[in-house]
């Protein structure tokens, strides 16, 4: 079964979230991104393929059966490095870029097996995803100076040991012991049946989190492993377009207006401010490249470089992309963050004066 994480998901943070790499990835359609902020399920046509978890930024999504975490260490400790849909993943797109990129440099070469795509059912949009996903790392590793190899091989790895399964076999296993996953099983089996959308929504737990500033489990991976290889002898900068995972931001103080809502929202701490709200500083150690803080940045202020330096995978370093004033209102006395000299108002009193000069036509 897929699960959403709805305290992880981005859409979560903003209704101004514009965030459906899950819905457009999702070779049935089983993932819809409607007028409920958070993304539907249909569970009856979900396959279980994973490339909505392998695109999702923030890890929102998941597999029951696997884990992309786990299968990370248990590949890296494996003396094979072919990586197939018929032995060690449901389908190679649910490996983010980062996790291949973390896998190549730790193994030195990996082989996907690419041999069972073409006759696929969900090659459609899983094989596209899988091809941007190796062009990217390869990309990077270039860039890095690494010579970390990734093939795409048609092997079609056949494991003749391995006996099939139906799905509904958990009943001839019932019994007293069992009863519990049983009845988990049963009631995902129901889910599945039921061949329509389940919505999610904010439970008290998933509030809670939206509150934490959490790092991807993909991004620490990514780190730790980049810490054990050498660094290029330049540092290059890439096309910020061919990068999908994090970025470099732009800051225009001409139109922000300090409104902190950009590091409010940020899911993991990569857009931070002091505790007077002086100033907004950016980590792109800790960008997911969910797009959040331009999505709910009504005057646009915030942009993406157009490039990358990958002196950021080894020497992560952060920026101040703005600095403000920090005064007391004039009107209210609260103290509030500025970057315009000639401002004497905080917002909330601004928006009153506005008002009332409105009413009184007054200019």
């Amino acid at each position: 079964m897929l699960k959403l994480n709805a305290g992880l998901c981005v859409r979560s943070l903003s209704v101004d979230s514009e965030c459906n790499k899950c819905e457009v990835v999702c070779p049935t359609q089983a993932i819809v991104v409607g007028d409920n902020p958070l993304p539907a399920i249909n569970f009856a046509t979900c396959v279980n393929c994973g490339a909505c978890a392998g695109v999702c930024p923030s890890e929102a999504l998941e597999l029951e059966e696997f884990s992309s975490t786990n299968f990370f260490f248990d590949f890296i400790e494996d003396e094979s490095n072919l990586i197939s849909c018929r032995k060690n993943v449901p389908c190679i797109a649910a490996l983010s870029v980062e996790h291949i990129i973390s896998l190549a440099v730790l193994k030195k070469e990996i082989v996907l097996d690419m041999g069972y795509c073409d006759g696929c059912e969900i090659a459609s949009t899983c094989k596209p995803q899988i091809e941007a996903n190796y062009e990217e790392a390869t990309y990077l590793l270039e860039a890095m100076e690494n010579d970390a190899i990734i093939k795409l091989e048609n092997v079609k790895y056949e494991n003749t040991s391995e006996q099939p399964t139906q799905r509904r076999d958990f009943l001839s296993a019932f019994n007293l012991k069992t009863v519990a996953k049983v009845k988990k099983s049963f009631e995902d089996e129901v889910q599945k049946a039921s061949d329509e959308l389940v919505e999610h929504t904010l439970q008290k737990t998933d509030i809670a989190l939206l509150k934490k500033k959490t790092i991807p489990n993909k991004r620490k991976l990514f780190f730790t492993a980049i810490k054990r290889v050498e660094k290029p002898s330049v540092f290059h900068r890439v096309d910020a377009n061919e990068v999908s995972f994090t970025s470099h931001k732009i800051m225009n103080e001409e139109t922000c207006t300090a409104c902190q809502m950009c590091y409010r929202v940020c899911p993991t701490g990569a857009l931070t401010s002091d505790i007077k709200n002086s100033k907004i500083d950016f980590d792109p150690f800790l960008c997911i490249k969910c797009h959040i803080c331009h999505d709910v940045c009504e005057p646009d202020a915030i942009t993406l470089s157009n490039a990358y330096n990958v002196k950021e995978f080894f020497e992560p370093e952060v920026v101040n992309l703005i600095t403000f004033s920090v005064k007391r209102c004039d009107e209210c006395n609260m103290i509030f963050s500025s970057n315009k000299a000639d401002e004497t108002l905080c917002k909330r009193c601004q928006i009153e004066e506005d008002e009332a000069r409105a009413l009184w036509g007054i200019e």
